[in-house]
């Protein structure tokens, strides 16, 4: 097997996309780690965020090596905020073709574990591997505050990504088209309400059709019929054969969309498997019940452990 390590944050950086900040330099990946730049950039770095450390994250190019088509293995992976240990131990495996769901409390690591994954910081311990094709863009990630560099319309913005990956302006439609936001292709993206730019940030993420799709609470500030659609563009894209991997505090949506589900407490696993498995190894009847049984400590206090999860 032939592996290739990157380092975000510094000249190579794994071609994931973290969310665009509107006063930073106008410097992206290429989608092969190579950085490059443009004065007409609607948007900032795709991978870095913004941190001293840098993300290891093992890129092997050769599929067909990897065992059942996972796509994304991370191992006993640990994440310490200087004395605030946020994640303790935590084995993930994301398979091709399956929706998997993290869930737990606010606090309990979620997002810290996404971003270990996606490759935009550095575990503290473990390690983090993508076992996929070596592609234009293996990782796709929508952050949980997408945010874009306002004075371009929403298809300008996307038409700057796609650009990246030899994808054009159809492209990009049909991107909108796919998350319910083509109406609003000619709107500048500052005039955009949350829930829109959420949407902007879900097609920003698939463009390139990456074999890892990674969805920080793709559903929030969506209403009802909209974050059916959401969930539904996640089953889809599992599919068709992507990996794809998101949070949600949205139970109904993932005990009826999810393959696989890993219930992070305080920085650990306690429970995982298929929304069903889950249910009768505990003996409830919806994941909204598993989820109260398996969390200790008070549901209605936030946990604090470090960076919002």
């Amino acid at each position: 097997m032939t592996t290739e390590r990157y380092d975000s944050g510094r000249t190579n950086q794994p071609p994931t996309d973290d969310g665009p900040a509107a006063d930073s330099d106008p410097a992206v990946t290429d989608g092969s780690g190579v950085r490059v730049t443009s004065d007409r950039a609607p948007d900032a770095d795709l991978a870095t965020d913004g941190g001293p450390e840098a993300a290891d994250v093992t890129l092997a190019a050769d599929r067909d090596a990897a065992s059942s088509d996972v796509l994304l293995n991370a191992s006993s992976v640990a994440f310490a905020y200087g004395d605030v240990q946020v994640l303790d131990d935590v084995s993930v495996t994301v398979p091709a073709g399956d929706v998997t769901a993290l869930i737990g409390p606010n606090g309990a690591g979620k997002t810290t574990l996404l971003r270990a994954l996606a490759g935009l910081h550095e575990a503290t311990g473990g390690t983090v591997e993508y076992l996929g094709p070596d592609v234009p863009r293996p990782i796709g990630y929508l952050p949980q505050r997408p945010s874009f560099r306002p004075g371009f319309t929403v298809v300008e913005t996307l038409e700057f990504y796609a650009s990246l990956v030899g994808e054009d302006r159809e492209d990009v439609l049909n991107r909108l088209d796919r998350v319910g936001l083509r109406a609003a292709a000619e709107r500048r993206v500052g005039a955009l309400s949350g829930g829109m730019t959420r949407l902007v940030g879900i097609a920003q993420a698939i463009i390139g059709d990456p074999t890892v799709v990674v969805l920080d609470e793709p559903a929030s500030g969506l209403d009802p019929g909209m974050s059916t659609r959401v969930f539904d563009i996640a089953r889809d894209l599992a599919d068709r054969g992507t990996a794809v991997l998101l949070t949600s505090h949205d139970l109904a949506f993932v005990e009826r969309t999810a393959d696989q589900v890993l219930l992070l407490d305080d920085g650990v696993v306690t429970e995982r498997g298929h929304p069903e498995e889950i249910l009768d190894r505990i003996g409830v009847d919806t994941l909204q019940e598993a989820y109260e049984a398996s969390v200790t400590g008070d549901l209605q206090q936030v946990r604090v452990r470090g960076e919002s999860a």
